[in-house]
Formats: structure tokens, sequence, C-alpha cells
């Protein structure tokens, strides 16, 4: 999970610094890069003579196609050989010519190239390359936009819109790339093509993610799961659940990611699946905690649910999970004042450490009962609790000289 967070939150400052940049109308942010060479306009020998301004015949398209994709590989060979100023030059001018070749053929070849720049850090290239690609989304919002022939005008708008909104991903820019998917999923849900719509929501439920705007990410992923739910698919059915648990988590919408742990618990107990079951009543416990700050009477669900994961733990042998559960127990029960309670359940996490085998546990567990003895100025139960602990210190040659300070802190005048 902090492996994921840590490479979402990486992925979400990339997107952020490329968003500044290709969005910004600031003078002098635009000064900072010499004028795009996708614009220039000085005639290149791989195109014939256009005079009257007239279209590549098919022949002609062909010819450059094949010469373009040469440059391509040129440029491929350059950047491998570690000469990334070659590369990105030939670069741009294969997508210079790329767009007569029609808007479908320049948006594929300005993905490809934006992932290589992306790939490189070049922020110079990016900008030039989403610039390219604003400028053919605002061509493909008027009306004056250009179909190719014999292609009915809807189906060539949804796969350029859907290669437009992949090369804005390409380059991580997040608010073209969902107003892209957005009209997709317009399109697509007027032309009532539900696996287009899932594909579509799935894109958008993800780029919503990558920005951690968590709100947006459980709307789209709550009517995937409904579109799952009513098509019978219980494989995308528990992903989108899961994936809705944890949105709710990170969105701190704790009631929410309850109502959706409880269906995977309810699917979990229907299968005979019980192995998440403990890690899932701990989380289930941990959400009714944050609850009950405001809801005090809601600690009697917390306190339930951590017995449950501690009991199914047990069952399951998953004594390292058992000793979670108990380890959460007993810090609530103390910040309840109920001492006794917690010293009963301390004396079982002994036993489940045993059981697991974690003296690292064990040792943790006794100094534990040491404190709250302490609290209770219990001295002879705490200075044995701490000199069990020492033991296990010493015979893991770790925290000694805590255990030992422990011990030394131990009032001896009453016993």
């Amino acid at each position: 999970m902090l492996r994921r967070l840590s490479v979402i939150i990486t992925v979400a400052i990339l997107f952020s610094s490329s968003l500044a940049l290709a969005q910004s109308k600031n003078p002098e942010e635009l000064d900072k890069f010499p004028p795009s060479p996708l614009e220039i306009t000085t005639s290149d020998p791989l195109l014939p003579n256009l005079s009257k301004k007239r279209e590549l015949t098919l022949e002609e398209q062909q010819n450059l196609e094949v010469a373009l994709d040469e440059l391509n590989q040129q440029a491929t060979q350059k950047l491998q050989a570690g000469d990334k100023v070659a590369a990105f030059e030939i670069w741009n001018r294969e997508l210079r010519l790329r767009r007569f070749l029609g808007s479908l053929a320049e948006v594929q070849a300005l993905s490809r190239v934006g992932a290589y720049a992306w790939n490189e850090s070049d922020r110079q290239e990016i900008y030039y390359i989403t610039q390219r690609l604003q400028a053919i989304q605002k061509q493909l919002q008027s009306p004056k936009k250009v179909a190719k022939k014999n292609v009915p005008p809807k189906t060539v708008d949804l796969e350029l819109l859907r290669s437009l909104g992949q090369a804005y991903q390409n380059v991580r820019s997040l608010k073209p790339a969902l107003e892209v998917y957005n009209q997709v999923l317009t399109a697509v849900r007027q032309q009532q093509d539900t696996t287009a719509v899932v594909q579509t929501l799935n894109i958008i439920g993800q780029l919503h993610l990558n920005w951690f705007d968590y709100p947006k990410a459980a709307t789209t992923y709550e009517e995937l799961l409904s579109l799952a739910t009513q098509a019978g698919d219980r494989t995308n059915e528990l992903a989108y659940i899961q994936q809705l648990a944890y949105i709710y988590e990170q969105g701190k919408q704790p009631q929410q990611a309850i109502n959706m742990l409880d269906k995977l618990v309810k699917i979990d107990v229907d299968e005979n699946n019980l192995t998440e079951i403990p890690k899932l009543k701990l989380t289930i416990a941990a959400n009714y905690q944050t609850l009950a700050r405001e809801n005090p009477s809601l600690l009697s669900e917390a306190f339930n649910n951590y017995q449950e994961a501690y009991t199914t733990a047990w069952q399951l042998q998953q004594f390292t999970r058992a000793g979670e559960a108990l380890q959460k127990l007993i810090a609530l029960y103390r910040s309840q004042g109920q001492i006794d309670e917690a010293l009963q359940t301390s004396q079982i996490l002994i036993v489940t450490q045993e059981q697991a085998a974690n003296f690292y546990g064990l040792m943790e567990a006794y100094d534990q009962i040491g404190q709250i003895y302490l609290q209770r100025k219990d001295y002879p139960q705490a200075l044995t609790a701490f000199q069990k602990g020492l033991e296990l210190a010493k015979q893991l040659k770790h925290q000694e000289t805590y255990f030992t300070q422990q011990i030394a802190k131990v009032p001896k005048g009453n016993f």
C-alpha cells in the first residue's frame, strides 16, 4: 500500500509540473523555450510539390508514410545510442510531416514521441507536443473539422478522441485528458455501447486517482460497480468494491469505507474464503474508531470488530494478525480506562506471540504489560514484566538499554 501511494505521489508531482508548463499563459513562461519546431513551415524534401494547396494523392501518402517510419527508426537508434538531441530533431521533423497524413496519424505519432519525451524528462519537448495536441483538440471541437473520406464522422471522431486522450496521458497532461475522455464517454453513452462505457470509465477513474481527486474517483467507481452488479459480473464487482474501499480510506470517508469493507466480508463469507477476513475486520474496526471521535457510541463496533479479527485470525492460525488485533484492543481498552481488560488481553497476547514465534512482538508485549502495571502502581508485577522483556532483549540483542532503564525506574521501596 505504501509503495503504491509513493508511486502515485511521484506521478502526481510530475503530472503537476507538466500540466503547469503546458497550460501556462504567462508570456515569461512561454519565453523559456524557443518557438516550437513543430510549427516550422519551410518546405521539406520528403514532400511533393503541393502548389494550389492540393492534398496528397494516395500514392504520395503511402510513400510519405514509409519515409516517416524510417525517420522514426533513425530517431529511435539515435536515442539508443545516447544522442537525445539528434533523436528529437529527427522526431520533430517526422511530427511536422505526419500532419499531412491526417489528424489521427499525427496524434498517434505525437503520443508515441510524447512518451519518449516523458521518459527522458524533456520538458521542452513535452511542452511543444502538448501545445500541438491542444491545437488539434481545438480544431476537433470546431464545426469545420474534416473527416476521412468514406468513414462516418462519429467513428472518426471517437477514434481520434481516444488517441488524443492517450497522447495527453503520455505527456501527463491530466485536465485535457479528462476533457477528452469525458467527450468519449458522452459519445459511447449515446451509442449505448456498454463495453466502451466501462472501458472509458475505468480510464477516467484511474486519472482521478492519479490526481488524488478521491470524490470524483469514488463517483466513477460507484458507477462502474453499479454496472458490474447489473451485469452479474462478480469478478469486476469485487475489484470495484476493493477499489472503492481504498478510495474511501484515502479520502477520509470512514463510513463509506466501512460500507465497502462490509461488502467484502459478506462476499468472502458467502464464498467460504475466510483468509482475508481478519485484515478486513481490522480495517473496519479502525474506521469505527475514527467515527467514534464524533460519535462515542460507535466504540462498541470498534471493539467487536477487533475481537472478531482476533478470533478469526486465531482460528486460521494467522497468529501475527491475531497479535495485531490484540495490540489494537489493548490500546483501545487503555484509552477507555479499562485497565483490567487491557491486562487480561495482554496475557492472551503473550500466548499469541509465542504461537507466532514473534519474539520481538513478545518483548513488546512484556513492555506493554509492565507499563500497565506501572500505571496501576503494581510495582512487583511491573518489575517482573520488564525483567522478562530484558531477557528477550538480550537474546535478540535489541533494546537492552531500554529495558534496563525501565527496571531502574520501578520504585523498589514498597516490596
